[in-house]
């Protein structure tokens, strides 16, 4: 357990390395990035990410991921905000939405993407999984299982 919440520690401290990184963004929140169906674009995550995600999702108090008919994010709330902002993914922090600026240049975070897949490989992740997929098989590893759906 413990190699769990010591990688769950290490995702969140690349997503803190990555806030404290002088990169210019303009999120304007209007989620067009979220409408994954739309845009053409799901986020895919690592283990140690979508581990961090499922947490987040228990935090809000579900027991499942399920993927809306529009085929949006899951954790889109009504009001058009995520609902696990605090969690959410690296790609959803790096923006890949052009609104925002467009994706960060590859150079810019490739050390924290390296840090991200080597958690993955700790964990025994196998690369990158599409957002909703890894959020939900993330849901089946943590304490207090929830069901999967949606997929």
């Amino acid at each position: 357990m413990a190699i769990f919440s010591d990688s769950l520690a290490e995702v969140r401290a690349v997503y803190a390395d990555l806030v404290a990184r002088p990169l210019e963004r303009n999120c304007t929140g209007i989620a067009r990035c979220c409408a994954f169906r739309l845009n053409g674009r799901t986020p895919f995550l690592t283990k140690g990410e979508a581990l961090v995600a499922a947490q987040a999702w228990r935090a809000a108090g579900r027991k499942e991921v399920v993927v809306p008919a529009d085929g949006s994010c899951p954790f889109l709330g009504k009001n058009g905000r995520c609902q696990i902002y605090e969690g959410r993914p690296f790609g959803c922090r790096t923006h890949f939405c052009e609104a925002a600026g467009g994706p960060y240049a590859r150079g810019e975070v490739r050390d924290l993407i390296q840090r991200l897949e080597a958690i993955d490989r700790r964990l025994g992740g196998s690369g990158g999984v599409n957002l909703p997929t890894a959020v939900a098989n993330a849901m089946q590893e943590l304490p207090g299982k929830g069901k999967r759906s949606g997929q």
